[in-house]
């Protein structure tokens, strides 16, 4: 969920069985890692994904569910929280807690190397666990653009997966796309020429719902002119995000490094 309490002067953070988010996110990764950092990113487009940086540590703040929450976890632990205290004080199951901690402790890892001892291996384990370029090029002192060189150099591009809606009971045939590191294939080939139209991602307050009416209209002119289209957004209360409104629906991160990748 997306909650933009900052724009509110009396309301309270603490999110609790009350309505207060205005918008949502769906991401899709093969591993809670990955997944999760995507998530983070879409809510919030100034965030770099699981950013042990951006909250300080308090105890009281880590009791209490707020819109901000999650920095406070990263924030505690890079400062060596252990994942029974911070069990104890958010009553989070460990199973996220280490998640979260494997994500936080690569980021420590990588902050001790420069980019010219970034090894493949390296590489492609950030990239596995949900990093994006932007976060990478932070952690090791470069930028955006040359991680996304090396990365290229490397031979490490993602792969595109369908989602599954049967549970594997037969082959996926759904038009539902993302693109993961924790593959080795793509479910798609891609032979024919296609015209990209970005969604506006999340729902926030001052805009909603009729940019996404853009999106369904650029759509659908596009097909009368009989060209094949590709729909990158990421919220699921769409009408963009219907898979019968595109040739090929990308669940993704609207960012530089996504849109040049698809």
């Amino acid at each position: 969920p997306r909650w933009d309490l900052s724009k509110f002067s009396r309301v309270s953070t603490k999110i609790g069985s009350s309505m207060k988010s205005v918008g949502e996110v769906m991401a899709i990764g093969r591993k809670f890692e990955e997944a999760f950092q995507k998530a983070l990113r879409m809510v919030d487009e100034t965030v770099n994904g699981f950013d042990p940086y951006l909250k300080e540590v308090d105890d009281e703040e880590l009791k209490e569910p707020t819109d901000k929450r999650m920095f406070v976890v990263a924030a505690a632990l890079r400062e060596g929280y252990s994942v029974d205290r911070l069990y104890d004080l958010t009553k989070i199951d460990r199973w996220f807690l280490q998640k979260m901690k494997n994500i936080v402790d690569f980021n420590t890892s990588l902050e001790s190397i420069d980019q010219y001892n970034l090894s493949h291996d390296v590489l492609l384990r950030a990239k596995q666990i949900g990093f994006s370029d932007k976060q990478i090029a932070a952690a090791v002192k470069s930028t955006e653009l040359a991680i996304r060189k090396q990365r290229q150099d490397y031979k490490i591009t993602p792969s595109v997966k369908q989602i599954d809606t049967v549970a594997a009971e037969w082959p996926a045939t759904t038009n539902y796309l993302y693109l993961t590191y924790n593959a080795c294939s793509n479910d798609i080939t891609f032979d024919e020429e296609h015209t990209m139209v970005i969604g506006s991602g999340v729902y926030r307050i001052g805009s909603s719902v009729e940019f996404d009416w853009c999106a369904v209209g650029c759509l659908r002119e596009l097909r009368k002119l009989g060209k094949k289209t590709i729909m990158v957004n990421y919220n699921p209360e769409t009408v963009s995000t219907d898979y019968d409104m595109s040739d090929r629906l990308y669940f993704e991160e609207i960012s530089f490094e996504v849109v040049m990748d698809i």
